[in-house]
């Protein structure tokens, strides 16, 4: 038996055990069932010997077996760029992004036809719609971001021990 195998796990490798489940998961190679049993297999497992039989059937994060579009975009600079900015955040950011540009753009106009109309340039009261709803939707889809990155990076450093 490899000795490695009977170093005892830490806490932070049985949570990314459990992250790489959760991603399986959400992928769709684990179902509900067997995600609840190796999630609670992990959390009780002792060595690394007990952790590695939980994922060995899953592609490792960012391996060449897991095809190219259920990669991470993070993990591809270059992909970012083709999807654009708003593609990996939640749906619900999206809306809400959708619905402060469409807000923004209506001001904007109303602003420059008021301005047009009356000849002199009117105070830009657009950016009070634009600057602190935008800032905070842009805080927390920094946020959401940097959380997706954090998980990413984290399977990618899931200890290998089986080599």
């Amino acid at each position: 038996m490899d000795d490695r195998l009977r170093i005892r796990a830490s806490d932070r490798d049985r949570q990314e055990v459990v992250d790489l489940l959760r991603g399986a998961l959400a992928d769709g190679r684990l179902k509900m069932d067997e995600f609840e049993d190796r999630v609670g297999l992990a959390y009780r497992a002792v060595t690394y010997g007990d952790l590695v039989p939980l994922c060995a059937d899953l592609p490792a994060a960012g391996s060449k077996t897991e095809p190219e579009a259920a990669r991470p975009a993070l993990a591809a600079p270059d992909r970012i760029s083709q999807r654009g900015v708003f593609a990996d955040l939640p749906m619900t950011l999206r809306v809400l992004w959708t619905i402060w540009l469409t807000a923004v753009s209506i001001n904007v106009v109303v602003w420059a036809l008021v301005s047009g109309t009356t000849t002199h340039l009117v105070y830009p009261w657009p950016l009070w719609v634009a600057g602190p709803y935008g800032a905070a939707l842009f805080a927390v889809s920094a946020g959401v971001m940097l959380l997706r990155h954090g998980r990413a990076v984290r399977r990618q450093r899931l200890p290998q021990v089986n080599g």
